[in-house]
C-alpha cells in the first residue's frame, strides 16, 4: 500500500484557527460548532504560534479560571510540534504516538495548512503502524 501524505489527507481542508487574543470561551464554542478537539492559533499571516485542544479547556477550569477573559494564547500549547505536507502518515502515526499527542498541525513554510489527528487515519494505516510498533516492541 503506498503510503498517504499528509498534504493528501489534509486536501480540503479548513482547520479551524483564531487569534491569540481570543479568549478560551470563543474557542470553546468554535471547537464545538465545528465538532473538533484543537484550535491553531495563528498571527495575521496565518503563522502557526499554538495550539488549543479540550485539555487545555479543563485545565483552565480546574484551576478556577474564568474562560471568558482568559486569552487563548495564556493557555495554549506555545510553538507546537508540526509535520510538513511531504510527510508519511506512518511518520504522523509514530510522532503522535510518541509523544502522546491527539492532534498534530500540518505546517508549511511556517503557515498553517492542516492538521489531523489519530482519526484521520485509514484502517490499513492503522493496522500497519500497530504491527510495526508491535514488532518493535517484539525486539526490545
Amino acid at each position: 500500500m503506498p503510503q498517504r501524505t499528509m498534504g493528501e489527507i489534509i486536501r480540503d481542508q479548513k482547520p479551524l484557527t483564531l487569534p491569540p487574543a481570543a479568549t478560551v470561551s470563543q474557542a470553546c464554542a468554535a471547537m464545538y460548532a465545528r465538532k473538533v478537539g484543537a484550535v491553531l492559533v495563528v498571527n495575521g499571516e496565518h503563522h502557526l504560534l499554538g495550539i488549543f485542544t479540550g485539555r487545555d479547556a479543563v485545565r483552565l477550569l480546574a484551576e478556577g479560571a474564568d474562560a471568558k477573559k482568559t486569552p487563548v494564547e495564556a493557555v495554549m500549547t506555545k510553538n507546537p510540534t508540526t509535520l510538513g505536507p511531504k510527510a508519511t502518515a506512518m511518520e504522523a502515526l509514530l510522532l503522535l504516538n510518541d509523544a502522546g499527542f491527539r492532534h498534530l498541525p500540518v505546517v508549511e513554510g511556517g503557515r498553517v495548512v492542516g492538521i489531523v489527528s489519530r482519526y484521520d487515519f485509514r484502517a490499513k494505516e492503522q493496522a500497519r503502524f500497530d504491527d510495526e510498533t508491535g514488532f518493535m516492541e517484539m525486539m526490545r
